[in-house]
């Protein structure tokens, strides 16, 4: 986690610092289509992705010594994929509710996000070399911030030096994780072992299962930001999305201890996955998530003047009503995250559906009404919908029952 951290620390740093300038010098509108653009490019990395991540980290850590050819197939799909998220791009663009100029910077942006698709990122994971990997993956948000910090003493429009801090640092990152991946190849001919198992699970018949569960996953988690961006306007986007904001700096340096854990968990036996799942566990995560909710609601007037300043302050109810999915998104994280380790994709696609359509049919009925305070609402109603669902996954899933019918009260 440390070796995670480090890098982890510094992009999140200069996320949260370029949102706080943004929203001091410009105003909620402008961190409104900021965090629009960063959504969507979040979004498209699953569809570039589709399944591809999880499923080649899960092979490199099983299989080091057909890292070369693992990486091949995966980018060979990746780059294909790529191709098809920027007509998804220009529809979404065209659909906001947004200012020609503005819908036109939207698509550009998006399209500099596709260039994820040229990273060896995940290679870096699966090997295990996470501080590698968080380091890599900081260059973005830093060249971001710089851009930002550059435009206070320049001329010109802001978000368009936003566009090109983050090209920039995209094209670091590309070359960064291209040298370090040229090191870590043999000398000699790779032999590339398990070919079967390895085209078994590079099948799309296969990764596509994993593609529809992470980008089911990704819509429960954030569909309500694309949604208001449809639906409302920038300034329920911007506040919003500061709100988000602040609760995801508490999630991401959780996602760090899951991170770490993914190669290890894809490594476990029958009897460790029971283990893992013991009460003792579970309930230590939910009590440490109920804790942080308490002193984010309490401290949450305090947190939005400080980072965003006193225009901010609006979102205050929508930080106190999403703080209360911490606990939720503990449980339903590690679960989701050691579900999908050990090859039950399938089952962590139905929960995650089920999850992201209740949240979608809510904001479709609410967010008309309501704006954003019907999505923080309705984002911790959905966390419930999923935290049940995996529970009743782990409970009949054969691998865990096989294990479990002799001491039913480790899944209890």
């Amino acid at each position: 986690m440390a070796h995670l951290g480090s890098g982890e620390a510094l992009g999140r740093l200069c996320s949260i610092t370029t949102i706080i300038l943004l929203g001091h010098r410009y105003g909620v509108i402008t961190v409104g289509i900021y965090a629009l653009g960063l959504t969507l490019c979040v979004y498209l990395q699953p569809v570039i992705d589709f399944g591809l991540l999880h499923v080649g980290v899960r092979l490199i850590a099983r299989y080091p010594g057909s890292a070369s050819e693992i990486v091949r197939r995966v980018q060979h799909r990746r780059l294909l994929m790529a191709g098809a998220t920027l007509p998804l791009s220009l529809l979404y663009a065209c659909l906001a509710r947004l200012p020609f100029d503005l819908k036109v910077w939207l698509f550009l942006f998006s399209s500099i996000g596709a260039m994820y698709a040229l990273s060896l990122d995940w290679a870096a994971w699966g090997r295990e070399h996470l501080r590698t990997y968080s380091l890599g993956r900081a260059l973005v948000p830093f060249c971001t911030l710089l851009a930002v910090a550059a435009r206070h003493h320049s001329s010109g429009q802001i978000l368009w030096w936003v566009m090109g801090g983050y090209a920039t640092g995209f094209v670091l990152q590309i070359m960064a994780f291209r040298l370090w991946w040229a090191r870590q190849r043999p000398a000699g001919a790779e032999v590339v072992e398990n070919m079967e198992e390895l085209e078994e699970s590079l099948a799309w018949r296969r990764t596509s299962v994993m593609g529809v569960t992470w980008i089911s996953n990704m819509a429960f988690h954030s569909i309500d930001m694309l949604m208001l961006g449809v639906m409302s306007n920038p300034e329920q986007v911007g506040l919003y999305g500061a709100a988000y904001r602040l609760l995801n700096q508490i999630l991401v340096t959780y996602y760090l201890f899951t991170n770490v854990l993914y190669p290890r968990l894809a490594r476990q036996t029958i009897e460790d996955r029971v283990r893992m799942l013991h009460p003792r566990y579970l309930l230590s995560l939910f009590g440490a998530g109920v804790v942080l909710a308490i002193g984010l609601a309490m401290v949450r007037h305090q947190l939005l003047t400080i980072f965003f300043g006193h225009q901010f302050l609006a979102a205050a109810a929508l930080l106190f009503i999403l703080s209360w999915s911490l606990p939720l998104d503990f449980l339903t994280s590690y679960l989701s995250n050691a579900y999908i380790a050990w090859g039950m994709e399938t089952r962590v696609l139905l929960c995650a559906a089920v999850a992201a359509a209740a949240d979608i049919v809510l904001n479709l009925i609410w967010i008309p009404v309501y704006g954003a305070t019907a999505a923080a609402v309705n984002t911790v109603i959905s966390y419930v919908v999923f935290l049940t669902s995996l529970a009743l996954a782990g409970r009949s899933a054969r691998e865990l029952v096989a294990r479990a019918e002799p001491q039913p009260e480790v899944l209890a």
